[in-house]
């Protein structure tokens, strides 16, 4: 592994960890201006700093000198495709979502944040366009789409659906039911046709399982904890979550 390299890691984890380069330098016993040099690779990291570092980020000095098999195994995406988000088209998509299955008792956030990605990620995957253009963040229980907090927050103050708590199986679950029906016109006979498959394969699915499912989906796999999900991954996907039959083309 090169300088920059290992460089790169001792980022990758200080931000995975939300630690500033300050506290880093704090807890390995260096100035502030020695880690910003150090990330950049431009400073050499001693034995002993390494061991450090190492404990810092509970992995082993091994971990940190090694490539990650993930990453050797796993063709990486180009840089980030920053798509335009659609807001209109991603208020249309949570409606009709809602309307087919919002009311089962299993659909409550976290269902509902898997379809959208899914039918956003498969459409992108099929089609090279964006449906919706949300961003997807990876986080603990799958990925959730950035805007998602404003949009259903104007979406309720509009009164376009509603907030409702319920418990299923013993626990407390946020749902949101619709108030006004989708405007299907807003939608080409094949952005729904996507939409219809991901809701008639996935809604079935109670949080775990849909989370669970996600978690081995490849654009998920390759992204690194809080980061955004890069489009672009979906052509690196493996059954049964690729949707495009390549061996055509």
């Amino acid at each position: 592994m090169t300088t920059k390299e290992l460089a790169k890691k001792i980022k990758q984890y200080r931000e995975d960890l939300d630690m500033t380069q300050a506290d880093l330098a704090d807890k390995v016993g260096l100035e502030r201006a020695t880690i910003t040099q150090i990330e950049a690779g431009n400073r050499d990291i001693t034995s002993l700093e390494l061991a450090k570092f190492a404990k810092i980020f509970d992995v082993s000095a091994d971990d940190l000198l090694s490539e990650d098999e993930k990453e050797k195994s796993l063709p990486k995406p180009s840089a980030i495709n920053i798509p335009e988000f659609n807001r209109e088209k991603f208020e249309q998509v949570l409606l009709y979502i809602l309307e087919k299955c919002g009311a089962r008792p299993n659909v409550g956030e976290t269902v509902l944040y898997k379809l959208l990605y899914f039918a956003d990620f498969n459409f992108y995957e099929l089609y090279e366009e964006f449906l919706t253009g949300a961003s997807y963040r990876k986080i603990q229980h799958g990925p959730a789409p950035c805007e998602i907090t404003d949009v259903i927050k104007e979406m309720i103050d509009d009164k376009k659906i509603k907030k409702v708590v319920t418990e299923y199986f013993g626990k407390p679950q946020k749902k949101y039911l619709p108030l006004v029906e989708p405007d299907l016109s807003k939608f080409s006979a094949s952005e729904k046709e996507v939409i219809d498959r991901v809701i008639g394969g996935l809604s079935g699915l109670n949080a775990s399982t849909i989370s669970d499912f996600s978690h081995k989906d490849v654009p998920w796999e390759i992204t690194k904890e809080k980061e955004i999900i890069n489009y672009d991954s979906v052509f690196y996907r493996t059954p049964p979550y690729s949707v495009r039959s390549y061996a055509e083309e």
